[in-house]
């Protein structure tokens, strides 16, 4: 065989493969919203706001009535991006571990090509003058470690070199290895720009293989106007933060969605394309939503509550996820596995994850389900993190139990939970209890919880502290792990 013949042969052969590989994985799109409960879509029951392009995903897709998040961000995007509880690897509000294998790494180990558009806010988070802050600044992890080929992000750095994520929106951009270059995008909007890059990045990488990670700014506070919103102008300094605002922030969330929904079919890559929408937590606590059965909902971020946890998932792959509505049990442990087993690759024998995948549910097969999900739930230390607590705890369809023995009964009405008084509970709620508490002791058996610190990292003494949960109750069952 001749030179010329060789390489045609060789090109014809690397065409094949590239074309299987593409059959065998599929090009993957994983979204976050930043604060939103499913109280903020209308396929969850949600009046208050227009989300036609969510609501059309799920009618096409497949739906999941029990997922859940933490009950804040940073601790969700290190449990998501990781695969581990909270107990395993937390080290401080917006810091991840830089010693921790994302399924960014991963996701490139098994031949994709990796990029991250959107927030980041995991390698910096104290202001400088914050006490101890310089304990705890430039000691997470930079994104161009953590196995994307390319990002553009916000908040990548410290906290006073963020800028806007919205109007004028300043991002680090780079790629992988490299430190990146801060960039302000004058007259333009943060979500805009972002749905921009994701799909030219599927143009830079057709016929490869690739996932993308939208962790999205939207609908996070501060409340300000979109493009969509009656006298926008960029050029002036934002109107006063105002929960109106939030209204407008969340249909311009499914605005985003919508186009790159709509980019993707203009691409052909619709059919060979996994698209995935969750939420990171429950809704700012300011934002009051209507629900199709008459109430009005609080939102919960950063609070144990249901609706602090209560997210919204939703997956389409034309083809092969089939219109239908789950209630199986996912946190955010369970998308490492998940995205891996989707994609044919393995997880290392020496790797502890906790989640349970659900591939199984978004293909129509027999899958290993989820019993519960669990929370180690202490954000602290952070800057403005005094109000918070350390709480753990499990909730499945019916029930939710802390380490300190509260009980709360769920109802047929999404966000709702009721506090059972011990002299109260019936024979359900006794074996939800016995159940529960189980899943906890499993959890936390052998690990090392991190130490109990206040908002600054000072060591705070747990005999002392009123803020802390006990270990729970032997009543309860006498196998629960008693140790802090």
């Amino acid at each position: 065989m001749n030179v010329s013949i060789r390489c045609l042969f060789f090109l014809a052969c690397l065409q094949g493969g590239l074309s299987a590989l593409a059959a065998d994985q599929p090009n993957v799109l994983l979204i976050m919203a930043d604060d939103i409960g499913i109280e903020g879509l209308g396929c969850y029951g949600g009046t208050s706001y227009q989300t036609p392009n969510l609501d059309r995903m799920a009618d096409d897709g497949i739906r999941f009535t029990h997922a859940f998040a933490q009950p804040l961000c940073t601790p969700t995007r290190v449990q998501l991006m990781t695969g581990k509880y909270n107990h395993r690897n937390w080290r401080s509000f917006g810091i991840l571990p830089p010693d921790q294998t994302t399924f960014g790494h991963r996701m490139k180990s098994a031949g994709y090509a990796t990029g991250i558009f959107g927030k980041w806010q995991l390698q910096s988070y104290d202001p400088p003058d914050y006490p101890s802050a310089d304990l705890r600044r430039a000691t997470g992890m930079h994104p161009k470690d953590a196995g994307f080929d390319q990002y553009a992000l916000f908040h990548s750095l410290h906290t006073e070199d963020k800028g806007s994520r919205y109007a004028n929106p300043t991002m680090l951009e780079g790629l992988a290895g490299s430190d990146g270059e801060l960039k302000t995008y004058a007259g333009r909007y943060g979500t805009d720009i972002w749905v921009e890059q994701i799909l030219t990045f599927f143009d830079q990488h057709k016929g490869q293989p690739t996932f993308v990670y939208y962790p999205m700014a939207l609908p996070h506070h501060p409340f300000e106007p979109t493009p969509a919103s009656p006298g926008w102008d960029p050029s002036l300094p934002p109107p006063a933060q105002d929960p109106k605002f939030a209204k407008d922030m969340i249909q311009y969330m499914d605005t985003a969605v919508g186009r790159l929904l709509d980019g993707l079919k203009q691409r052909d890559l619709d059919q060979s394309t996994l698209v995935i929408f969750y939420g990171d937590n429950g809704t700012h606590q300011q934002v009051r939503s209507s629900m199709d059965d008459g109430r009005v909902v609080s939102g919960g971020k950063g609070l144990t509550t249901q609706t602090g946890i209560h997210v919204p998932l939703i997956a389409k792959w034309p083809g092969h996820i089939r219109p239908s509505v789950s209630n199986r049990i996912v946190d955010a442990s369970d998308f490492v596995p998940t995205l891996l087993e989707v994609v044919g690759a393995t997880v290392p024998d020496d790797q502890q994850l906790d989640g349970i995948s659900f591939k199984g549910d978004l293909l129509g097969a027999p899958t290993v389900d989820r019993p519960a999900a669990f929370f180690w739930y202490d954000p602290r230390p952070g800057w403005d993190k005094d109000a918070f607590t350390r709480s753990v705890f499990a909730v499945d369809r019916g029930h939710k139990l802390f380490r300190d023995g509260r009980l709360f009964r769920l109802s047929d009405l999404p966000l709702q939970e009721t506090l059972i008084d011990r002299d109260d509970w019936n024979d359900d709620d006794r074996a939800a209890a016995k159940r529960l508490s189980l899943v906890i002791a499993e959890q936390m058996a052998g690990v090392d919880e991190p130490p109990l610190v206040d908002e600054t990292g000072t060591p705070v003494d747990p005999a002392v502290d009123p803020a802390i949960d006990p270990a729970i109750d032997p009543a309860i069952d006498p196998a629960i792990d008693r140790r802090r």
